[in-house]
């Protein structure tokens, strides 16, 4: 059921710190190196792990001798797939109309990627755990590696997963209207293809965890950076057999996580386990090379699409093939991503007959999951087949976009896959974009520059972005699921307030924007908003941090709980001053009248008499001052933006740069605009690595050769476009204070408009781009295969 806000709700400002660049609180600790991240936990008697991994892509494990490992001094103990089978049950991802797939904590029979678990050393250092590793013997016995998603999808000996009788795990379609019907009516039909690399996350922090075993409570707590801690905990506790209140999570300060940190690892799981076994705290803190080969994955998707156009440009229908590459193991059902891509394909253009196809290959790589903007090549296979439709038909492409773009006045506008849009800028974010940016006169120089060997590029990118899923939708597409938040904030007897929510931050600012919403919600100041998140034992049970959700579901529902404190506190203040309760305000941490603004209560005193004079509340009206609040959004909120960028690239080198960009968001009301606008430059960076730099590789035996930071590249300082930001400000009807949250739209916007303007950049020469990342290496080759055919050099 849909939670709508009501208006009344959704425009109060008591003392409004909403829409305000407050500095974030969090900083302060975390520059000066004062923050606590999973490493810097220490426990009396700590013992240390290090994992054996697996240097074949393929195989059978046909023996392992842990003998000359256990002897070495100081190891405590070696574990193998069979010791944590008897300690631990495995894992299961399901999902509608496909079969369930299985993980064990530690594979028993064969190992499926080069980096997948074989073993795990227990011992009193770190070092003496690393060097124990490495005299674990195991005995392979190699099988065939399927390393390309669409050559292993028919492969039917020795699949990747066994209980499996071949690789492609999903292959369902979904048609919406009469697609046969547009097809035979078009004038044109017109196809495009879009691949997208391997990435992988790079957190600054990569993952960790310290597990501890409080024999005497009979008590597990797992300090791991977590953005679902709730989650995880219930799936941990099940996993070891324990109840679920025997088991807490603390996520303390995580440097980082874009996606990598939603899923319970084996690794988590093997080290929890151990604790107990050993009644010893262990850590477990990942290098980075294991980090680059055996962490999540995610990308890794191509899009295939044939669109039936008129001759002005207007698209009738669309059909598309979808290819996903989820690697070896699943952590999320595997058709979850590449779906998303599917139902988002049409973005802000009216496409009433429409076609998916969404196929999912098991391959012997790392596994693949979600990545900050998992849908990330949507919006440049969108945006791509909008270009494509004005270079095959004559048209100017801003044009196409103009007669196919979605308006406010069309508005609410449900999509072929029946997704409704409100309150979206998507033609007016396009206009307000080219009123800042001229189009004609960019022309003019380009074509000057070209005269003089020099290659610019403009790309143009209209963003749609799902920012929080209701679990109406996860009933709807995952057949289970919750999309709800909770909120606890409570008002100690001295006024100084508190609020926790299910959210887990890892650098988006919460600390910050959970007290602006707070201090909104009640009437206090922010600097009295005490902020606590990451402890299952002390946050209400709340979905975490994944899909942009974290301003309408967890602000959200922080803002709906202050609210009502709010309105408790003045019941209060109106029996005991007698005053009518429309006569009363709350702000700044105290009680006025509205009719003249003199002061009657502070906060404090209301607080005191709540909790310990609670003989003088009204009758019936509970002690204390504390609310817990569920809120359950949408079945799905949406933002958009629109991205500009011109990038110049150098014949002679392939080498692209980008030389001005420029955005146009719409995310609503913004909480904090100075963090909106970090979260949009952020996105950008990771768009720039994903368009132009990163790629996870491997060779034909599967080893992953892009292990290290000398071959995996991430964009750097002097790469990064310093972007001019802007922003439009057009309110949800259904959300608390119109909140539409962002965060990953930046992304799908960037990778689209820079690749789009890299083929601008080449487009005269006949090349086509539709593989990333636009290496030097790749577009030289691009222009190479053109050469002959234009004046590129």
């Amino acid at each position: 059921m849909t939670s709508a806000t009501p208006q009344s709700v959704a425009a109060a400002a008591f003392d409004d710190a909403i829409g305000t660049s407050t500095p974030r609180k969090e900083d302060a600790r975390l520059l000066r190196g004062q923050g606590c991240f999973v490493d810097d936990i220490e426990f009396r008697g700590m013992l240390h792990a290090a994992f054996v991994r697996s240097p074949v892509a393929h195989a059978r494990i046909s023996a392992i001798e842990t003998a000359e490992a256990e002897a070495l001094p100081g190891v405590v103990a070696v574990v193998t797939g069979e010791d944590l089978a008897r300690l631990t049950t495995p894992g299961t991802i399901t999902q509608e109309n496909a079969t369930s797939l299985r993980m064990e904590t530690i594979p028993v029979a064969k190992v499926r990627f080069a980096g997948d678990l074989v073993a795990c050393v227990i011992a009193t250092d770190r070092y003496i755990a690393e060097d124990a590793a490495e005299l674990v013997d195991v005995e392979f016995e190699p099988l065939t590696p399927h390393l390309d998603m669409f050559s292993a999808q028919a492969a039917t000996e020795d699949p990747v997963d066994p209980d499996l009788p071949h690789n492609l795990h999903t292959h369902e379609t979904k048609v919406y209207g009469d697609v046969a019907g547009a097809f035979a009516q078009a004038d044109r039909v017109v196809e495009a293809q879009f691949r997208s690399p391997r990435l992988t996350h790079v957190p600054i922090e990569p993952r960790g965890v310290v597990a501890h075993w409080d024999e005497g409570r009979r008590a597990l707590t797992l300090y791991t950076g977590q953005q679902t801690a709730h989650v995880a905990r219930t799936r941990l506790a099940a996993r070891l057999g324990l109840r679920e209140n025997q088991v807490r999570i603390v996520s303390p300060d995580v440097g980082g996580a874009f996606g990598q940190k939603i899923p319970l690892y084996r690794e988590d799981i093997t080290i929890a386990a151990m604790a107990m076994h050993l009644r010893r705290p262990i850590k477990w803190i990942e290098d980075r090379m294991e980090n680059l080969t055996a962490s999540n994955h995610a990308r890794d998707d191509a899009v295939y699409i044939q669109a039936a156009v008129r001759a002005d440009g207007i698209i009738l229908g669309i059909k598309a093939a979808l290819w996903a590459d989820f690697g070896a193991y699943a952590y999320f059902p595997p058709s979850y991503i590449i779906d998303v891509v599917g139902w988002l394909l049409p973005g802000g253009y009216r496409v009433a007959n429409y076609e998916y196809t969404i196929n999912v290959a098991l391959t012997n790589k790392c596994p693949a999951g979600t990545m900050r903007a998992p849908m990330a090549i949507v919006t440049w296979a969108t945006e791509g087949l909008v270009e494509k439709i004005a270079a095959e038909l004559g048209l100017d492409p801003v044009e196409v976009r103009r007669s196919n773009l979605i308006g406010l006045e069309d508005q609410p506008y449900v999509s072929a896959p029946g997704y409704t849009y409100e309150a979206l800028t998507l033609r007016e974010g396009l206009e307000e974009a080219l009123s800042r940016f001229d189009v004609k006169a960019f022309r003019e120089t380009q074509a000057q520059a070209r005269q003089d060997g020099r290659l610019l590029g403009l790309g143009i990118a209209t963003v749609l972005e799902p920012t929080t899923y209701g679990s109406e939708w996860y009933k709807k597409a995952l057949g289970v699921g919750s999309g709800h938040e909770a909120a606890r904030v409570r008002i100690d007897p001295s006024g100084s307030v508190s609020v926790s929510v299910g959210i887990n931050p890892s650098g988006q600012g919460y600390e910050t924007t959970l007290s602006q919403v707070v201090a909104a919600g009640l009437g206090t100041d922010i600097e009295n908003v005490a902020v606590l998140l990451g402890d299952t034992d002390v946050a209400p049970y709340g979905m975490g941090s994944r899909g942009s959700r974290g301003a309408v579901a967890g602000n959200g529902v922080a803002y709906l709980a202050a609210v009502d404190l709010h309105d408790k506190v003045l019941r209060i203040a109106a029996h005991l001053s007698g005053e009518p309760l429309s006569a009363l305000r709350l702000a700044g941490g105290q009680v006025t009248s509205a009719v003249d603004g003199d002061p009657l209560f502070s906060l404090a005193e209301i607080a005191w008499i709540a909790h310990m004079d609670p003989s003088r509340l009204p009758a019936g009206e509970p002690p204390g001052l504390e609310v817990h609040k569920t809120y359950d959004p949408p079945p799905m909120t949406f933002s958009n933006g629109t991205h500009i960028c011109v990038v110049e690239v150098v014949p002679q080198t392939g080498r692209t740069t980008i030389a001005q960009y420029m955005v146009v968001e719409d995310a609503g009301t913004l909480i904090n605009p100075m963090i909106v606008d970090g979260q949009i430059r952020g996105g950008i960076a990771m768009g720039v690595g994903h368009a132009l730099f990163e790629e996870v590789l491997y060779d034909e035996d599967g080893n992953n050769i892009t292990a290290t930071f000398m071959d995996y590249l991430i964009p750097t300082m002097d790469v990064v476009p310093d972007a001019e930001i802007h922003h439009l400000h057009t309110p949800n009807p259904h959300t608390p204070r119109g909140m539409k949250g962002m965060s990953e739209g930046p992304v799908q916007g960037s990778v689209a408009a820079i690749a789009l303007a890299v083929q601008d950049a080449i487009r005269h020469t006949g090349a086509e781009v539709n593989e990333l990342p636009l290496s030097p290496r790749r577009v030289r080759h691009l222009l190479r295969s053109t050469e002959g055919q234009n004046d590129a050099d």
